[in-house]
């Protein structure tokens, strides 16, 4: 799946902006050690955005805990995000990229809390998390 993004890079731009880890999760669709990020005991008010571009994901209110080991969310901010068909592990799971500029995120599952009963599962080393007023 070849799509244009808002935001390109070349491989080598992408490893200048990112760390080593990041451009693994987010370039190469890998995924972050469950509960090796800061991200996952954050909760204050604020807003979670995309480490590639700084697009603005997440809102706070809808983080919670999952369990997993990686941050959950239960809706993303209105087309922050999009999904393909992951058929990677022998599974078939929706992966969750960003809108802007195609970095791999995480998954997003229909096993989360009301009301939209969907949990987006997401490697916390793919975002930056601004706090409200900060």
């Amino acid at each position: 799946m070849q799509q244009n993004f808002r935001v390109t890079r070349t491989d080598a731009e992408w490893r200048a902006r990112l760390t080593p880890e990041q451009f693994e999760i987010m370039r190469e669709h890998g995924t972050e050690a469950p509960g090796s990020c800061a991200l996952l005991l954050e909760k204050r008010p604020g807003t979670f955005s995309c480490a590639g571009c700084d697009t603005p994901l997440f809102e706070g209110k809808v983080k919670f805990e999952s369990g997993t080991g990686w941050p959950s969310f239960n809706e993303p901010i209105e087309g922050a995000v999009e999904t393909s068909v992951d058929r990677s592990y022998g599974t078939v799971r929706t992966e969750v990229h960003c809108a802007t500029c195609g970095s791999h995120l995480g998954h997003v599952f229909d096993d989360g809390p009301p009301p939209t009963f969907l949990r987006y599962c997401i490697n916390g080393i793919a975002m930056n998390f601004t706090p409200t007023g900060g």
